[in-house]
């Protein structure tokens, strides 16, 4: 995972002995921007990060070296990454029941990140209610129901075409009266444009009136991810988000751009195909994963 990242910024750093050893800043920052851009990171953010970086090394006082750099540079992540982190443990909510709408384009991952959630709800010793809110894709409702089968919780469906918002009351009623904790609600996957089906979104918000809405991004789409989120940010509105398939090619740099500039908290990352591929968001484990320590 980020191992393109990883490895670029490995073999930089890499080049160079410790702390003693002077090594000319401005090309390695340079070489830095370049690989963050590389990465998907966008180039405001970027800038951002080595203009922050700059301004640390600046504050030692002295001549730096490699390790200097490389320490800067994963301490800036963190510091950026930071807001990011979830307001609240989904885990440890007491509303009964809790409900949590995903939102997302085609081909992101969602439906699947919602049999995952189920997953890790499950495992925590909650109980977990699905709706099949996706009425519009051919083979949506099948999907998630195996899914569902597949960890062991219900699924509330209607008929392909039904009313998605209609899917959500009736799996928030089931869930209220027979105390579950948690209701994971579908929806189409919609692209951002698409007005209609936006409007559609909004009844199923206005219904279902859920606690917290995410919206799944493939981190693979790469600085189109914050596009993607503004937009459902303008048309609906979400509390967060989830990146997923960043066990593929997807560069890594997207974790940062979307943390610095779409504004929300990022919940978990999609790490794998298994069920349990689904870990909460840690910005500190993500800065070590990139930028490596010494061998």
């Amino acid at each position: 995972m980020f191992d393109g990242l990883r490895k670029k910024f490995a073999a930089l750093f890499g080049r160079g002995g410790g702390s003693e050893e002077v090594v000319k800043r401005a090309e390695v920052e340079e070489k830095i921007l370049e690989i963050l851009l590389e990465a998907d990171v966008s180039l405001e953010t970027a800038e951002k990060i080595v203009k922050r970086m700059e301004e640390r090394v600046r504050a030692m006082g002295r001549k730096v070296g490699m390790n200097d750099l490389r320490e800067a540079l994963r301490s800036v992540v963190v510091e950026m990454l930071q807001g990011a982190r979830p307001p609240v443990d989904i885990m440890e909510q007491a509303k009964k029941p809790y409900v949590i709408l995903f939102l997302g384009i085609n081909g992101t991952g969602k439906t699947t990140t919602i049999g995952k959630m189920a997953h890790l709800i499950k495992k925590s010793g909650r109980r977990v209610v699905i709706a099949a809110g996706d009425t519009f894709r051919a083979g949506a409702i099948e999907q998630i129901a195996i899914l569902g089968e597949q960890v062991g919780v219900s699924v509330i469906k209607h008929s392909s075409g039904g009313d998605p918002a209609a899917v959500a009351y009736d799996a928030i009623e089931h869930a209220a009266s027979r105390g579950i904790d948690f209701v994971l609600i579908d929806s189409a996957g919609r692209m951002q444009t698409n007005r209609n089906l936006m409007d559609e979104m909004k009844k199923i918000k206005r219904v279902a009136k859920p606690d917290l809405t995410l919206l799944v991004i493939d981190a693979v789409v790469g600085q189109d991810a914050v596009n993607q989120a503004r937009a459902f940010a303008e048309a609906v509105g979400f509390d967060g988000v989830i990146l997923t398939k960043l066990d593929t090619d997807a560069r890594g740099g997207a974790v940062i751009t979307v943390a610095e500039e779409v504004g929300k908290p990022i919940y978990y990352l999609g790490v794998g195909q298994g069920m349990d591929d689904l870990m909460p968001f840690d910005p500190v484990w993500y800065a070590n994963r990139i930028v490596p320590s010494p061998e």
